[in-house]
């Protein structure tokens, strides 16, 4: 299957003072279409940085990226917010949800950035919210739910423009055992069966099971595949 992410040579550094921190050291990473990868390491160890370049959240300092055939390294800020819009769904630890709207507003936020009309982002959220199982919450505020659903209107909120690529940043790290486990049954469920690329920063080894590959950092260096 042909690479939908491809980093060659990347590295990131921060300024803290007059220091140059160095983040991540020259990592060359590929991710097929269709694959669901766990990033994993130590706290500190580039995991996020990492997840946020391939997001395009952030920039590299040296290398090239290339996501579902864009370099996106050579974009600007403008040009990369349009294309996190159309390629990219984020889902974060702390659901990131907005308490005032209903879970379905929540979900068709980023549709706003379409041209999609009202009646069609209001079809659309509710097809991403029969897909995590809330289609009966869908006028439920984020305070009348529990963090187990909070997180399914964030994951169909993240699936609701078809992205290529979910980026889950410790989708699970806020949720007890067993509601962490329905969370990687569901996303496991969206890359089976639809087909959704999944990249995954976790220090949880059980959430990591759910994923085909676990790819390991650290000290800014990727160790390679794990058990």
């Amino acid at each position: 299957m042909d690479n939908l992410v491809s980093l060659r040579g990347v590295t990131k550094s921060y300024r803290r003072g007059k220091q140059n921190i160095e983040v991540l050291h020259g990592i060359d990473m590929d991710i097929a279409g269709g694959d669901f990868v766990a990033l994993m390491g130590p706290s500190g160890s580039g995991k996020t940085t990492l997840l946020n370049l391939i997001g395009g959240l952030d920039g590299a300092s040296a290398g090239s990226i290339e996501v579902a055939g864009t370099r996106i390294d050579r974009m600007d800020s403008g040009e990369l917010a349009r294309w996190r819009a159309a390629n990219i769904g984020f889902v974060f630890q702390f659901y990131n949800l907005l308490p005032m709207l209903s879970a379905q507003k929540n979900v068709e936020l980023p549709l706003l950035l379409t041209r999609l009309s009202g009646p069609d982002r209001r079809r659309n959220a509710a097809i991403a919210l029969a897909l995590v199982g809330l289609e009966d919450r869908a006028q439920h505020r984020p305070g009348e739910l529990s963090g187990g659903q909070e997180q399914r209107v964030a994951i169909a909120r993240a699936i609701v423009s078809d992205p290529k690529i979910l980026v889950c940043d410790e989708p699970t790290g806020d949720l007890d055992r067993h509601t962490a486990d329905e969370i990687m049954e569901l996303l496991q469920q969206l890359n089976r069966e639809h087909g959704k690329t999944i990249v995954m920063v976790t220090h949880d080894p059980k959430a990591a099971e759910f994923a085909h590959r676990q790819l390991h950092l650290d000290k800014g260096t990727l160790a390679g595949d794990g058990p």
